[in-house]
Formats: structure tokens, C-alpha cells, sequence
């Protein structure tokens, strides 16, 4: 790998995060990587076909159809309708994000997949790549986004009011279909300046009541940032050559004490995306491991909610106000418990239901419910660990303590349990069959001479 170096990039990433989006759709990947990329595709693919039938997938089809743009350029997911490679990126990044159903990068505070997986999509069909090709641009997008957000320190990033959920899919959406258009090392340098100047975002989307704002902050807005930074460049765009390090520069304009240099290490190394998180339940990634914990006392032990005094549940510090009484019924802790306790079980649909947060039954059992933050578990940060502690009018208690959630990297889920979750998500919308088709498909998609297959199994006919 080669790139032009300049002196001012003495302290910089960019020649071989350059070199690296240049050259990632000809590299080989590991066959651990190979696989997590598969099992994130398909949890993305999911996430996004449900995700066309919630009100932030709604909303992003009327948008599409309110720019009166007809192109065939890119596969607009779980509709009939195509449109440009960058409307379809945002739409289908949307869907992905509707709810809280898609993946989760914990120590980079990020969703990666929602943005990437679009924009990789889209890329794809514009710029006619094959699917090993497309694990590959997947892979550098994650790659890139959970790097970008750790060298800004991402806890303090957030503190200080920036939304590490925009700006690390930002960069990793426009990484993977910069490598899909076929850019070369000086063009990749281009491409982040691109993805640079479109950065943003605040962490207010934790008042977003209706989860639709927050689906274009996490996902629409990063994945069509990235498709268009990378369609400009391959269109011969030029920009600013290294907007990491020299005057006014990215890491200038953001964080306290940036880890300048965190962007390039190890890449080719640590593959981000073996550090992602699949959600077992489609709700807020901090409320995964109490769900978990709740989930096995209900196994453990016949729990009569009449004999309950109250529930004590314990969670990091960091974690309180994104789950905290919100509400929104898939990211409100103290109504998810209550549910799964009242129903036994958790679902997709329960999960979402709105008028199940006025349910007497529901209700009664969550005013049990006592949330804390506890000092030890913040301390494991970014891994989010949770206690679940039922205490019995006889004085007994049923206690749980979940350390690693299911679908996290120390305790992941299995193909079959991943297939059996999207299904359940997709086969309403597009079908049993076709659902089952799509699932036997990434599992093979290495093999897949062109993308267009699979985009067809994700459409529905007009």
C-alpha cells in the first residue's frame, strides 16, 4: 500500500486510513469477521423490513415520495419502490433505527449498522458489486465508525452535548461506500474531508418521544451523508487532503483530548465488528441486561406477581437517563419489566405496543419497580451489566445478575437463534418464505455473484 505523505500529516491517521478504505473491497477477510459480518447483515436487514411499518419508517417513505425523484438506482427496502442510491440509503437507515432492534457498539457509543449497513447497500447496487465485496466495505465501515468516536473519547464526547451516535456512522457510512465506488488513496482522503464537513449532531435525541427523529439522527442522517460523499468523490470531487491534522482541522473542531492517531491503529488487526452487540429483545440496549436477568428468574422460579413487595433493578449511572420512566414503551426499563413480568414473555410486538403502557395490570406491577444507578456496575462501562432483585412479602428475594448479556461478544447468540429472531421480525411483512430465502442467502453470501438477488428478496411487489 502506498499514499502521498505531506510533513504536516507527522501526526496523523489519514495515510493509512487512506491506504486502508482505498484497498478494503480486495482484501480477504478472516473467517470469524466473515461470519460476524453475515450475522450483522441479516439482525440490519431485519431491523429495517420491521422497521418500514413503524412511525419513523412511515415517515421516511412519505419523505421519499415527497422529493418526486424516480430512479432506479438503489432498493428502497420492504416497498416496491427504488430511488436514488442516497434517498434509499437515508430511507432504509431510517428503518433500520425505527425502533431499538438494530446492533449496538458499546465502548464507541454507536448504532453501527443502521447507517453502514444502508449505505453499503446502496453503494453496492449503484456501483454493481458482488456480495463478498459488500462484507468487506461492511466490515470498513464499522471499521471507521467505532474508531472515529473512541479517538474523541465518546463518554465525554456525549457529555459534552455531541451525539457519538451520528458522527461515528457518519465516517463509516461514507468508508464503505467509498471502498464499493472504488476510490483510490488520494480520493479517500477526499472522502473524509467530504464526511467531515457533513459531521453533526447533538445528543438531545434523548427527548425524542416518538423515536423518529431520533431514526434520521442515528441513521437516515449518517448513511446519506456517507453515499453522498462517496458519489461526489467518485464523480472526480476534490477537497481538503487531510482533514485530521494541519490548520482548523476535524480534531481541532472536536473533543477535549482527542486520541489523534486512535483512527488508524490496528486496522487489518481488531475488526470493530467482532466488538459489536445483536440485541436478543428489541428494546434499548440498557435495558438488555435486566430483560435478561428477569427473563431467566422468570425460569428459575414460579413468581406470583401477588406475592411481590418490589422490584429493585440496578444499572450503570450512564445508562438512567436513556431508559429512565421515558416514554417510549421499547425504551422505558421500568414498563419493559413490568411487561415481561405480567406476559411471562417478551415480544416485538408487545414491546411496541403503545397502549400496553396503560394496561391496569402493567401498571400495577410497575409502581414494584425501583430503578437505581450503581457505582460497581458503572465501573464495567462500556460493557452495560444489570441487576434485577425481587423481593417477596414473605421477605425472600430472587435475585439475578447479568454480566453478559445475550448477543454480546462474550456471550453471543448462534446462527439459529439470530434466524429465528429476524424471521419473526420480517416474515409479517415480506413473508415466511422469503424471509427464510433472505437467512439461507447471507449465509452464503460470499458466494453471491451479484447483489441483485438479495435486494430482490427484499422487496415487495407493487
Amino acid at each position: 500500500m502506498s499514499s502521498i505523505q505531506t510533513p504536516t500529516e507527522l501526526a496523523s491517521p489519514m495515510p493509512l486510513l487512506a491506504d486502508y478504505i482505498a484497498n478494503a473491497i480486495d482484501q480477504d477477510l478472516p473467517q470469524a469477521v466473515s461470519e460476524k459480518v453475515k450475522f450483522h447483515m441479516l439482525d440490519t436487514l431485519a431491523a429495517m423490513v420491521s422497521g418500514t411499518r413503524l412511525p419513523a419508517g412511515r415517515f421516511a417513505i412519505s419523505f421519499l415520495h415527497a422529493q418526486g425523484v424516480n430512479s432506479a438506482q438503489a432498493t428502497v427496502i420492504g416497498t416496491p419502490f427504488r430511488s436514488t442510491a442516497i434517498n434509499a440509503a437515508l430511507a432504509n437507515a431510517m428503518f433500520a433505527h425505527a425502533d431499538e432492534t438494530d446492533d449496538s457498539h458499546a465502548k464507541s457509543l454507536t448504532h453501527p449498522g443502521c447507517a453502514i449497513v444502508a449505505s453499503t447497500l446502496a453503494a453496492a447496487e449503484l456501483f454493481a458489486r458482488n456480495g463478498a465485496q459488500v462484507m468487506r466495505a461492511m466490515a470498513l465501515g464499522y471499521d471507521v465508525c467505532c474508531r472515529l468516536t473512541q479517538s474523541l473519547n465518546p463518554y465525554q464526547f456525549r457529555a459534552d452535548g455531541h451525539s457519538s451516535h451520528t458522527f461515528g456512522p457518519n465516517f463509516g457510512a461514507a468508508a464503505a461506500a467509498g471502498t464499493l465506488a472504488g476510490i483510490n488513496a488520494m480520493q479517500a482522503r477526499y472522502l473524509m474531508s467530504y464526511a467531515a464537513q457533513q459531521a453533526s449532531g447533538i445528543s438531545c435525541w434523548m427527548r425524542d418521544k416518538d423515536h423518529v427523529e431520533k431514526a434520521f439522527d442515528f441513521g437516515g442522517m449518517a448513511a446519506r451523508n456517507g453515499m453522498t460523499a462517496a458519489h461526489m468523490v467518485s464523480l472526480g470531487f476534490t477537497g481538503v487532503e487531510d482533514v485530521f491534522s494541519g490548520e482548523r482541522c476535524f480534531y481541532d473542531a472536536y473533543g477535549r483530548t482527542p486520541e489523534r492517531m486512535a483512527l488508524g491503529q490496528e486496522l487489518g488487526q481488531r475488526y470493530e465488528i467482532l466488538n459489536t452487540s445483536i440485541k436478543r429483545w428489541s428494546v434499548g440496549s440498557p435495558i438488555q441486561a435486566p430483560l435478561d436477568s428477569m427473563d431467566a428468574l422468570l425460569k428459575e422460579h414460579t413468581i406470583d406477581l401477588a406475592a411481590i413487595a418490589s422490584i429493585k433493578v440496578k444499572i450503570p449511572h450512564e445508562s438512567l437517563t436513556i431508559v429512565n420512566n421515558r416514554d417510549m414503551p421499547e425504551i422505558c426499563l421500568q414498563h419493559i419489566l413490568a411487561l415481561m413480568l405480567v406476559d411471562k414473555k417478551m415480544s416485538f410486538v408487545a414491546a411496541h405496543d403503545r397502549g400496553r403502557m396503560l394496561d391496569p395490570k402493567v401498571l400495577e406491577v410497575r409502581q414494584l419497580i425501583e430503578l437505581e444507578g450503581n457505582d460497581e456496575l458503572s465501573k464495567h462501562m462500556p460493557t452495560r451489566q444489570g441487576i434485577v432483585s425481587i423481593h417477596l412479602k414473605d421477605a425472600s428475594v430472587l435475585e439475578h445478575y447479568t454480566q453478559a448479556v445475550k448477543g454480546t461478544p462474550p456471550n453471543p447468540m448462534n446462527r439459529l437463534e439470530l434466524q429465528d429472531k429476524c424471521i419473526d421480525l420480517m416474515a409479517p411483512i415480506i413473508g415466511q418464505t422469503q424471509s427464510s430465502d433472505l437467512c439461507n442467502l447471507i449465509w452464503n453470501l460470499e458466494g453471491l455473484a451479484r447483489i441483485e438477488p438479495l435486494m430482490e428478496l427484499l422487496t415487495l411487489p407493487a
